[in-house]
């Protein structure tokens, strides 16, 4: 016979997997401030490979609104700067021979709402995934009822996955309001 742990624990691992998502996503959102992992997306050509820059070079943050790139081989400068250029990220680097730097322009008004309105967008993509983790929890638990489960453990079941839901929607809100924080900070 099932237990209620097996529907609650895939639930709880779908919702844990859309908070570091989502955590992962916004990292990426640049925000005004110098942060090593908007280049994360990026990737470049290495010997026929596509590797992140991380793979090919030192990455340091040495203000806030810079950004260091140190290739660890000459020929790699074309290249980063090539997929720096081609990425969404809407920076030029600049290159001096030794190090390519990307000077991060502070964000505009019109700028920080696109932005707070992507991210909203993104949190609420998790919240979906959220509810959907819980309603196939309940669902599981419903029909583990005709195969015998008691019903009142069942309520128990359902109790459980709504403060499941409820505790990673509280982490998603948090998320997304510490994310617009940092943007509408100037």
């Amino acid at each position: 016979m099932a237990e209620v742990k097996d529907y609650l624990e895939p639930a709880e691992e779908k919702m844990e997997l859309a908070v570091a998502y989502l955590d992962e996503t916004l990292a990426r959102i640049r925000a005004g401030k110098a942060n090593a992992k908007i280049l994360e997306g990026i990737r470049v050509e290495y010997y026929g490979s596509a590797v992140p820059i991380s793979n090919v070079a030192n990455i340091s943050v040495p203000d806030a609104r810079t950004i260091a790139i140190t290739p660890w081989e000459k020929p790699m400068f074309k290249e980063i700067e090539k997929a720096i250029i081609n990425s969404e990220l809407g920076i030029t680097p600049e290159n001096n021979g030794e190090i390519i730097r990307l000077t991060i322009p502070p964000l505009t008004e019109d700028r920080r709402k696109a932005l707070v309105k992507q991210c909203k967008a993104e949190a609420e993509t998790a919240k979906v995934s959220v509810r959907n983790a819980r309603r196939d929890a309940i669902e599981g638990l419903k029909k583990a009822i005709k195969n015998g489960m008691p019903e009142d453990m069942s309520k128990n079941g359902e109790e459980k996955a709504q403060k499941l839901h409820d505790k990673y929607m509280k982490t998603i809100d948090d998320l997304f309001a510490a994310k617009e924080k940092e943007i509408l900070t100037v």
